[in-house]
């Protein structure tokens, strides 16, 4: 009866039952099995988790996200994107990655950066030369540094799980971004070449056209520095910290870019319900599941093993991070993160890994899950909004994919490249 419920939810996961729905049923004749567990403490465990007040944070930023991706402000920072790395060859695969790369300080979602790329860019790229199959990799692939760079709804949630800083996760997730973001760019200078794709520009932009754009810009830019600054100086906390960049937002749509009507609001939020729900949903389910490995004392299991296997703790994230690379082939990454999260956090901690260096790693290998096939989110996503084979994408995805590996491996293996910024900001980690 012990594995019983961990052989079913496989098997659950096998047959195609969503997630949240898997994780409940593979539990019900455990718990009604047991004499000593009642069975109302399903519905108990899945309430506890929505009630946790940090939580609230996830559908602020998702719906400050979806406010700002229909208020002019994505069509801005393209621009200055093109102002940046219009000139240089490939120009318009070097403005989708640096454009993601913007985004993540806006909206958060990965998932909402490459729906919004595809709808924005990918028309403009396929006039320019560019094959389908590529341009939705780098679509997909860009989408990967947007839930990495603050306010990422994964990094707000392995927060609320794992009882850690929200603004110490949030610094650390920048030089990874940065990271991917530099070798996706090296990588798509160097195939544009090869496949003689011209410059989106024929000059570098004057000193004119870049402060136009950074003023068109400016109102989009400055939020990352306000939330972390916020949070940092005790302002506000997380979920107070989205819920004022949601207002801001609607403000910014409104009075300042004028793209924005009030009559649209109903649908942004209908929208945003329909985003969190799904996440919201699994953490329920995760949280049921939590409770039945800590019944059974598998926490403490596993860091014995662990600890027989190896007390280093860099083998121990290696470890980790093949587990969750190869989960995130077959299963939604975040659901994952959602499970494994607060079962090896405590292991974690007992091999003095960070949790702050932890948590960006376990929020790096679920961004990079759904990239990888066979079942990787954003592949069906851009595959199905741009029309191409879902084959000749992944094809096309697997340099970016060794791109987002390679600074899975630097990060595990140097945690000071994800710790330095919140050092800078907080002095101590």
């Amino acid at each position: 009866m012990t594995l019983y419920p961990v052989i079913l939810l496989f098997l659950l996961f096998g047959a195609g039952v969503p997630v949240a729905i898997a994780l409940v049923m593979c539990l019900i004749g455990y718990f009604l099995s047991d004499p000593y567990i009642s069975a109302t403490v399903i519905i108990q465990r899945m309430v506890a988790n929505v009630e946790n007040p940090s939580m609230m944070a996830a559908p602020m930023f998702i719906i400050a996200g979806s406010i700002m991706s229909q208020s002019g402000v994505t069509s801005r920072l393209m621009d200055l994107a093109d102002c940046f790395v219009g000139s240089l060859r490939g120009g318009l695969g070097h403005v989708n990655i640096l454009l993601s790369t913007m985004m993540g300080g806006i909206s958060g979602s990965g998932a909402a950066d490459a729906a919004s790329d595809c709808k924005i860019l990918v028309p403009e790229m396929s006039k320019r030369g560019y094959p389908k199959a590529y341009s939705a990799a780098v679509t997909a692939a860009s989408a990967v540094i947007t839930p990495i760079i603050p306010p990422g709804v994964g990094l707000v949630i392995f927060a609320a799980l794992c009882e850690v800083s929200v603004g110490k996760l949030f610094c650390s997730g920048y030089v990874p971004g940065i990271m991917m973001c530099i070798g996706m760019m090296i990588w798509n200078g160097i195939w544009a070449k090869k496949n003689g794709i011209q410059k989106t520009r024929d000059r570098i932009a004057d000193k004119k056209e870049i402060w136009k754009a950074l003023k068109e810009s400016a109102w989009a830019l400055v939020i990352p520095f306000v939330l972390i600054l916020g949070l940092r100086a005790g302002a506000f906390t997380a979920v107070e910290g989205g819920a004022i960049i949601a207002i801001y937002s609607v403000f910014v749509g409104k009075f300042i870019y004028k793209e924005l009507r009030f009559r649209d609001l109903p649908k942004i939020m209908f929208e945003s319900v329909l985003s969190i729900g799904p996440v919201m949903l699994v953490l329920c389910g995760a949280n049921v599941f939590s409770y039945y490995l800590s019944w059974e004392r598998v926490p403490q299991a596993i860091t014995a093993a662990v600890a027989d296997l190896s007390a280093n703790r860099i083998l121990f994230l290696l470890i980790i991070d093949a587990m969750m690379l190869i989960l995130g082939m077959f299963l939604d990454g975040m659901a994952c993160m959602m499970i494994v999260a607060p079962l090896l956090a405590p292991v974690a901690t007992a091999l003095g890994v960070n949790l702050i260096h932890f948590g960006i790693v376990m929020c790096l290998c679920t961004a990079i899950g759904a990239i990888t096939p066979p079942f990787g989110t954003y592949i069906f996503l851009v595959s199905g909004a741009i029309k191409v084979r879902t084959a000749e994408v992944c094809k096309q995805l697997v340099p970016f994919i060794i791109i987002c590996v390679i600074v899975l491996l630097l990060i595990t293996i140097f945690p000071d490249l994800t710790l330095i910024i919140p050092k800078l900001v907080y002095g101590s980690v």
